[in-house]
């Protein structure tokens, strides 16, 4: 939309106040709220807000931010009330010099997607987001307890898990994102909600305004929604397994091949080679907290081999199946992403490892079609598999050595996560924890 037709239709929709929002690094939303008599004076010339206050983006003595509203993200938020209608706009942050800031997560994707342009590309993504839904504790003690007894793909039409599923799968439809499927997963409690394969920009934009609407609409319901990878021991965590692909300008799938067995092509196995080499290093990024490595355990259907598969569900990458003829479902599915991430940060490091095989021609090995989680290390050092890091503190220092995934996401974005995920880390490590008092107390 021009700036012109954006305020005829916040007129037409009756809008009363506009959320400028962004992520900061670690992938939190952030808001600014402005009645809709500024909303043209924003478009106009942006909105200025002190940087020093939101990590990472500046420091106390340089701290003006510029937020630059994108008009093709508007969308009226309908669980709000007609007397304060309101609605949403996603923001590039700016620095003062009128250059997108080195610490916005929005524009650093946009950067890496524009370098994809370059060679030809339109990265391809699709999000799978799982989440728990939890009932609120009548004590003061915050305990997972979940809202359902349910289990994978099950049904009931009086279920109230069901019925809370069905009024985020609404608010989504009304916000514009294409939602394909919704069903109960594995664990007790937990969900998944699928929506359409879009441009990673898109995607990423889509997955920030999922999580924040599935947290609204489930504490509508008086309970909680969490995206924690790893919330119940024993059980299985949630992931944010991703689709990936890539086109041309004109929308040819450029990771298909009619002739190859898996009907993929040379460049989808440069992109699968890139993400297999940097997979280490990655999974700081898409597996950004303590809680992460809880869930990257053999046996729950988390992957922890560096190894790629067709079909094979233990496998880092997963090649789902296509039918001869089939083209734009040619893909490949990164399996080691959880919702913690920031999805802006996320798809642009992936994408960063991607390309970085296909410039480099790379070739990834032979895949395994086998259950890898019941390989012995003498197997997997016959074949050569890899395993990603197994706690936080380890995959941060492979960041650190990353060359590629450091110089994607940039200086400022790279020393911020390491700052702040190594204080996380350090945090935890210090903790005594339920499992050592029962294990030691009366004992060492």
């Amino acid at each position: 939309m021009t700036r012109e037709e954006l305020i005829a239709r916040v007129q037409e929709d009756g809008v009363r106040f506009v959320s400028l929002q962004f992520t900061d690094i670690l992938g939190t939303v952030k808001s600014v709220t402005i009645p809709v008599t500024q909303l043209e004076e924003a478009l106009e010339n942006g909105v200025w807000f002190d940087g020093s206050s939101i990590e990472g983006f500046a420091r106390i003595y340089e701290s003006d931010r510029l937020l630059v509203p994108d008009p093709a993200t508007y969308r009226v938020l309908p669980w709000s009330e007609p007397e304060r209608r309101r609605a949403r706009l996603f923001c590039d942050v700016y620095d003062p010099d009128g250059k997108p800031s080195p610490s916005d997560p929005r524009s650093t994707l946009k950067r890496m997607v524009s370098r994809a342009a370059e060679r030809g590309y339109i990265y391809n993504v699709g999000p799978e987001i799982e989440f728990f839904l939890f009932r609120r504790n009548s004590d003061s003690g915050l305990r997972p307890v979940p809202h359902d007894v349910g289990g994978y793909f099950d049904f009931s039409p009086r279920d109230e898990a069901q019925q809370v599923r069905s009024e985020i799968v609404l608010m989504l439809l009304a916000l514009g994102i294409q939602v394909e499927m919704s069903h109960h997963e594995v664990a007790t409690g937990q969900h998944e909600i699928d929506f359409h394969y879009a441009d990673a920009l898109t995607s990423a934009d889509n997955a920030v305004t999922f999580k924040y609407t599935v947290r609204a609409i489930a504490a509508s319901h008086g309970i909680y929604a969490s995206f924690m990878p790893k919330p119940i021991f024993g059980i299985n965590g949630s992931g944010m397994h991703t689709h990936q692909s890539l086109s041309d300008p004109s929308g040819h799938n450029l990771f298909y091949d009619p002739d190859d067995p898996y009907h993929l092509s040379r460049l989808a196995y440069q992109f699968i080679a890139g993400q297999m080499v940097h997979a280490r290093a990655l999974a700081a990024v898409v597996a950004p907290t303590v809680n992460s490595y809880k869930r990257l355990t053999p046996g729950y259907e988390a992957p922890v081999y560096i190894c790629w598969a067709h079909l094979n569900r233990s496998a880092l990458i997963r090649v789902p199946a296509v039918r001869a003829g089939r083209e734009k479902a040619a893909r490949i599915e990164l399996r080691c992403p959880d919702p913690s991430a920031n999805p802006y940060l996320a798809f642009a490091a992936m994408l960063a490892a991607g390309l970085d095989g296909i410039e480099k021609g790379m070739t990834p090995p032979p895949p395994v079609n086998e259950d890898v989680y019941h390989f012995d290390e003498a197997m997997l050092r016959e074949r050569s598999i890899g395993t990603l890091p197994g706690t936080l503190a380890e995959a941060l220092d492979e960041l650190e050595r990353d060359e590629v995934i450091r110089e994607a996401l940039g200086p400022a974005i790279v020393e911020t996560m390491l700052r702040a995920r190594r204080k996380e880390w350090e945090e935890y490590r210090i903790q005594v924890t339920p499992w050592e008092l029962e294990r030691y107390l009366e004992t060492a």
